[in-house]
């Protein structure tokens, strides 16, 4: 897709959202999630497209995956539940990623890369409606981040001020539950 902006329409039989980085699928546009008061908590923070569970072959992994839901089973903080069409995703609603690696291990079907390379592609973006970004002290994503993505530089006289270090964030997904305005959008990082 080009980098011209779009308004909400439709190019090449995809539905354009005023992000032109972010195309609609179908069944959502059919339920009016073109709107933002229309979409779930979940497609507003991670977007339209599934997160797969970590390590996930995502070249092949719908054309693999038998859907047995053995990773759903194992996952112990219960993020991987079935998406559609039956195939298991992630739902960062419900905690946080804690590269277990049980998935890896139960499934059958071969559908994950080496525990070795980089579990996601994502990272995190931080929207307009932060507090911080509002002149309100709040520091909630980064009390849960482990990998210290979130660093606080002390201002004098107002505020901190945020420092993003997104080469640390693994996508773990821990920050964006506790964020008390969803603030923290998940960005997908296109591959190299």
């Amino acid at each position: 897709m080009d980098n011209l902006v779009y308004d909400s329409g439709i190019k090449n039989g995809v539905f354009l959202t005023n992000n032109p980085n972010q195309s609609l699928p179908r069944r959502s546009f059919l339920r009016g999630q073109f709107l933002d008061s229309l979409k779930s908590e979940k497609v507003s923070r991670q977007g339209y497209e599934a997160i797969r569970p970590p390590w996930a072959n995502l070249a092949n992994f719908l054309e693999k995956c038998t859907a047995c839901d053995n990773c759903i089973k194992v996952c112990e903080t219960s993020i991987i539940v079935k998406g559609a069409g039956g195939y298991p995703e992630i739902d960062f609603s419900k905690g946080e990623c804690t590269f277990c690696e049980k998935c890896v291990q139960s499934c059958e079907a071969d559908v994950f890369r080496d525990v070795s390379e980089q579990a996601w592609n994502h990272k995190i973006e931080i929207q307009d409606s932060c507090l911080l970004k509002r002149g309100t002290e709040c520091r909630s994503c980064g009390d849960s981040c482990e990998m210290r993505v979130f660093r606080f530089r002390p201002s004098l006289g107002g505020i901190a001020q945020m420092i993003l270090d997104l080469e640390s964030c693994n996508g773990c997904g821990a920050c964006l539950s506790v964020c008390p305005t969803s603030a923290i959008h998940i960005q997908q990082v296109n591959e190299v």
